[in-house]
């Protein structure tokens, strides 16, 4: 993929390493020249220009990018940049950062947003996936989609023990997608034992979670 990630501060340069390493095409546009630091992520396009400036995406070319990510330190940076990115260059997929948890209610289709993250949420999140064994865990929620990435660690009394996935009887618009055991990430199929201990992953919407914690007997 072609990626954009608007905010070359610690957090853009890490995404930037993290998508190069996994062989996309990043370009980072960064508006502080203090910040323009090529030398940190090499394999990267370095854009020095302020991605709030509808002429300046135009010049970077960001209708040729298939995910634009806002990952200023600012808020209001970051919605701008996903409504330009999204109404003005036709981006398929906006990922913006959420700075202040206050903000997090903007973060969505009216600003061009598909994936809000907020990183006091997420935290938050994963201290809840750490102690919570048996419960469900929202770790992420898609906007546009009103959908959520939800975990279920199931209990060692969990009466799923011993059966295969397919006898799993979930709602609709919900889907395992992951099972996260000893260190390894299993795609379910059918005939894959569940076990307990194992971190089951699903996409769902939010009206049908009460019914995913049916299904695995909680």
């Amino acid at each position: 993929m072609r990626v954009a990630i608007a905010g070359a501060g610690a957090v853009g340069r890490s995404i930037a390493l993290e998508l190069v390493e996994n062989s996309h095409q990043v370009m980072l546009i960064e508006r502080d020249l203090a910040n323009v630091q090529p030398e940190t992520v090499e394999a990267a396009e370095w854009v020095h220009a302020d991605a709030c400036e509808l002429a300046s995406l135009e010049e970077a070319g960001l209708e040729r990018c298939d995910v634009v990510i806002a990952a200023t330190g600012d808020d209001k940076v970051n919605l701008v940049v996903s409504l330009l990115a999204k109404t003005e260059f036709a981006v398929r997929r906006v990922v913006a950062r959420v700075n202040d948890p206050r903000n997090e209610w903007l973060f969505g289709e009216n600003w061009g947003v598909d994936v809000a993250v907020s990183t006091p949420r997420l935290l938050a999140a994963l201290v809840e996936e750490a102690v919570a064994v048996g419960d469900l865990v929202r770790l992420l929620t898609f906007r546009q989609g009103q959908a959520n990435l939800v975990e279920v660690t199931l209990p060692t009394s969990t009466p799923l023990a011993g059966k295969p996935v397919r006898s799993l009887r979930l709602p609709p618009d919900s889907a395992l997608v992951a099972i996260l055991r000893g260190g390894r990430v299993i795609v379910p199929q059918g005939d894959e034992g569940l076990e307990p201990g194992d971190e089951l992953l699903f996409v769902a919407t939010t009206a049908v979670e009460e019914e995913i914690r049916a299904a695995l007997g909680h």
